[in-house]
């Protein structure tokens, strides 16, 4: 939390405490909060359209919070490919965190840049040939879940 100091002095010199509290704490607290939120979303609703045999947690896409979780959203593509630094894997899914990426390269910031086709195939990797209709199914059975504990 170190590097929360430098910005919290110039908020400080800047407008004094309440100008610290809502540029350094609250935004540290809207960042970790927005973190988990996504985690729970990503790993129990959404689309998915990979399947890690074997796995105990499988990843879900969240296709409309992809410019606020700057790519992060798709999470079902992180867990089909978790050495690629591009997560939004088709010209629709949105990447934003992947553009920053591309621009540091540019820049001589970034190297070594791994997509999927530069990782090792896995086995236990299995693509969903039906997944949209698989993606209705596991909300009608959410749905019914919801109904059912009420």
């Amino acid at each position: 939390m170190l590097q929360q100091l430098p910005v919290a002095l110039l908020l400080y010199w800047w407008g004094g405490w309440a100008y610290v509290f809502f540029g350094t704490c609250a935004r540290v607290t809207a960042g970790v909060f927005g973190h988990w939120l996504i985690g729970y979303f990503a790993h129990n609703h959404g689309a998915m359209e990979y399947e890690v045999h074997g796995a105990a947690v499988q990843g879900h896409n969240i296709r409309l919070a992809s410019l606020l979780t700057m790519g992060e959203c798709w999470h079902n593509n992180h867990h089909a490919f978790p050495g690629s630094a591009r997560l939004g894997l088709k010209v629709d899914e949105w990447d934003p965190g992947w553009w920053v990426l591309c621009a540091m390269r540019a820049a001589g910031l970034a190297w070594n840049l791994r997509l999927p086709e530069d990782l090792p195939a896995r086995p236990e990797l299995r693509v969903l040939l039906d997944a949209p209709a698989s993606r209705c199914m596991r909300c009608l059975r959410y749905l019914c879940h919801l109904r059912s504990s009420v």
